[in-house]
């Protein structure tokens, strides 16, 4: 740990030391709180405040040459790790939180992470990566332990950052074509209710449906909605219906045959073990199986959001959802902040 001098000295010679406890100011009935943090410098403009609240000796900190003050460390050490649409919060008690600048996707280097924390007296902590987060939303935060450490310590890992260990990637707004499969919906014998949640989730991430086609259950009517969406310009296209193992359903084999380059056909997620994932000529083209419709966590809200924030997804991605993949089916769904997806 820092060696630190640690005195009780005059307020009045006070100046540029640093507090170790709180000072608080007590008026019966009206409040009680600090008025100084443990941690806070003392300036010249704070001796009359401290006579005020009885305090004319202090125990204090006394900074030696080459050492960094916690307020100071924990701005250097964000402004080491952090990448785009990162902002700070005030620093509080030698902390400082990392706050989303945008809607998008939370991506965070976990290797890079490790090594922070590997870093003696440094702490930092990050929500899970690749998930969703509001604009002003907390995502992370970081300070040192001691009120004060050694700067070369904090040159170090300013040294051996090489690049954003968290950052946010903003959703994109992109046109969605929808095709909606199975002769029960088309013949117009049930109602479809595929449509109205797809739609819903996508706004909520900033994009648009740009039509709803439907089809029966043959394949070249489903191929020529998919073709039909990427001649009209969508920048993506959901194909919902017809995702099971029922020889009637035939989605994956018209994707395939709409020229659909399969990323992988099952993904090991509960809810959403029946998804696929295609690209033609980059586009991506999925397959929804029918859990996506009634649970409001599923593997639509683990690989879509990483669709939108320009990331490509490939099979090893989907692979490695196996390791928090399985929702708990809690009474009450908490999602996102529930381990669904944090792998």
């Amino acid at each position: 740990m820092s060696k630190i001098a640690m005195t009780t000295i005059p307020v009045a010679q006070a100046v540029g030391t640093v507090l170790c406890h709180d000072i608080t100011r007590i008026e019966p009935g009206v409040q009680k709180g600090p008025v100084f943090r443990k941690g806070h410098v003392i300036r010249e403009e704070d001796i009359p405040v401290l006579l005020s609240v009885g305090k004319e000796n202090l125990y204090v900190y006394e900074p030696r040459p080459g050492q960094v003050h916690e307020n100071d460390a924990a701005v250097r050490i964000g402004n080491a790790v952090i990448g785009k649409n990162i902002a700070f919060s005030d620093i509080k008690e030698g902390r400082i939180n990392f706050l989303a600048a945008a809607h998008g996707l939370l991506r965070v280097d976990v290797d890079a992470l490790a090594r922070v924390n590997a870093c003696e007296e440094i702490v930092l902590a990050t929500l899970h990566t690749m998930q969703e987060v509001k604009k002003g939303q907390a995502v992370g935060g970081t300070r040192i332990i001691p009120l004060l450490i050694e700067d070369e310590k904090i040159t170090r890992l300013e040294h051996s950052v090489t690049g954003p260990v968290l950052e946010v990637l903003p959703f994109r707004a992109l046109r969605v074509g929808m095709v909606t499969t199975g002769n029960e919906v088309y013949s117009g014998r049930i109602k479809d209710a595929f449509g109205p949640v797809i739609r819903q989730k996508f706004e909520s991430l900033g994009s648009t449906v740009i039509g709803q086609t439907f089809s029966d259950d043959s394949i070249d009517m489903t191929v020529a909605g998919i073709r039909n969406f990427i001649a009209d310009g969508a920048d993506m296209v959901v194909c919902t219906g017809g995702m099971s193992v029922d020889p009637d359903d035939r989605t994956p084999a018209a994707i395939r045959a709409a020229g659909g380059t399969v990323v992988t056909y099952g993904a090991p997620t509960f809810p959403g073990a029946m998804f696929l994932l295609a690209y033609i000529n980059n586009i991506p083209v999925l397959g929804l199986p029918g859990c996506v419709m009634y649970h409001r966590a599923s593997i639509f809200d683990l690989v879509v959001p990483r669709l939108l924030a320009g990331i490509p997804v490939t099979r090893e991605d989907i692979v490695a959802l196996g390791h928090g993949g399985f929702c708990a089916g809690c009474g009450e769904c908490r999602y996102p902040n529930c381990a669904f997806g944090k792998n």
